[in-house]
């Protein structure tokens, strides 16, 4: 059988296969620590699965419009204007099947062959996979610890040529957790004014912010950063909404929307009808108290497993902003990230995820989306790994 080209650009998401890995290993009765993983552990709140409940028993199981429900656009419209300052209107929003399809279909839209994609490093896995697979050219734009893993308005100017056509910012990040400020936002916004660039923001982990740090969209900047930001979001961090499949796209482009809906039409058609309407719960307000909780949780952890990390002799990690992993600096015991994840996971039962999935060697990814026994267990193991080298 010959398989199509594109379809042999794509490789397999390292943080999906380290899971698996941690997952086989615990059913053949292996003791396996996983902090691979990239969903909130909590339990989904009852109101939305109390709301799933009521559309189930209510026949509410057929298709429906392909772009979402009007009530659900309706409600991601009000959530963007009340929490983000976004005034995108109801038919300026298409619904997917997470975040992730959400991507998907907009980099279909958006890339021709030989586009250039700016993607700060270290990145979500998938950005450069869907680069890559529509034909575009990734460029990357290299940070560390010194921006706390932030570019800067320098390195942007340095990258842009006449073929740059999209600039992708993830904040808070996957996997640094470090956080774009306004006034930040504001210096990107000066550098690309006078271009046609657009900006993809991923704002998946928006609501699992620490410190009382305040987080700004890209597109409230200003109305011509609106026009040239597609917003991305979904339920799945915010309210533990992972396996629902929850996802969204905003952009002022009408004509974008509907090219995206073409798209959705003849490819998944709508998302699943029941998790629609229980998502309309999760966005307007009544889980405040569920998210509230997740976030005081999560901060504890994080502080938690920061300090650990830190006191681990040749490790170093910074304080993420907000969503829920550390990225630690392992050079000084392996720069090579896949040679120290395997190491690990084989001696001490650790699962991590290397560095290198993220395009940055001589890291890896601590997930604290786990509960704080877990956490101490699993970062005594590591100093026991670490020690056992020298």
């Amino acid at each position: 059988m010959k398989y199509s080209k594109r379809i042999l650009t794509l490789g397999e998401s390292l943080t999906i296969a380290i899971s698996s890995l941690a997952r086989d290993l615990k059913s053949q009765g292996k003791d396996v620590l996983s902090f691979s993983a990239g969903e909130p552990d909590f339990d989904t709140p009852k109101m939305i699965k109390d709301e799933a409940i009521r559309a189930i028993n209510s026949g509410f199981t057929k298709y429906t419009q392909v772009s979402g429900i009007p009530e659900l656009r309706l409600a991601i419209s009000e959530k963007l204007k009340n929490e983000n300052k976004l005034n995108y209107d109801a038919d300026e929003i298409i619904v997917s099947n997470g975040a992730k399809h959400s991507l998907f279909n907009v980099f279909s839209a958006l890339i021709d062959k030989d586009d250039e994609v700016i993607i700060p490093s270290p990145y979500w896995v998938t950005y450069p996979e869907l680069v890559n697979y529509f034909g575009g050219k990734n460029i990357f734009i290299e940070t560390d610890e010194g921006t706390d893993f932030k570019i800067i308005p320098m390195q942007l100017k340095q990258k842009i040529t006449p073929k740059t056509k999209i600039i992708v910012l993830t904040s808070p990040s996957n996997p640094t957790g470090m956080i774009y400020s306004k006034e930040e936002l504001e210096a990107i916004y000066d550098v690309i004014k006078d271009t046609n660039i657009i900006i993809i923001s991923d704002e998946i982990y928006e609501k699992l912010v620490y410190d009382n740090i305040t987080f700004t969209s890209p597109g409230s900047i200003n109305d011509d950063m609106l026009n040239r930001t597609i917003t991305i979001n979904g339920l799945s961090k915010s309210v533990a909404m992972t396996g629902w499949r929850i996802g969204y796209a905003a952009s002022k482009d009408k004509k974008l929307i509907k090219l995206l809906n073409n798209l959705q039409s003849q490819s998944t058609s709508n998302i699943n009808s029941i998790t629609q309407k229980a998502s309309i719960f999760g966005l307007n307000g009544d889980t405040k108290m569920d998210i509230d909780g997740f976030v005081s949780a999560f901060m504890n952890r994080r502080n938690l497993a920061y300090e650990l990390i830190n006191n681990i002799h040749l490790l170093d990690t910074k304080l993420p902003q907000g969503a829920f992993y550390l990225f630690i600096n392992i050079k000084e015991v392996n720069p090579d990230s896949m040679a120290f994840c395997k190491d690990l996971l084989e001696k001490e039962g650790v699962a991590l995820v290397p560095g290198i999935a993220f395009g940055m060697d001589g890291y890896v990814r601590f997930s604290f989306a786990c509960g704080e026994e877990q956490i101490k267990l699993g970062v005594n193991r590591i100093d026991r790994y670490i020690s056992n080298l020298s």
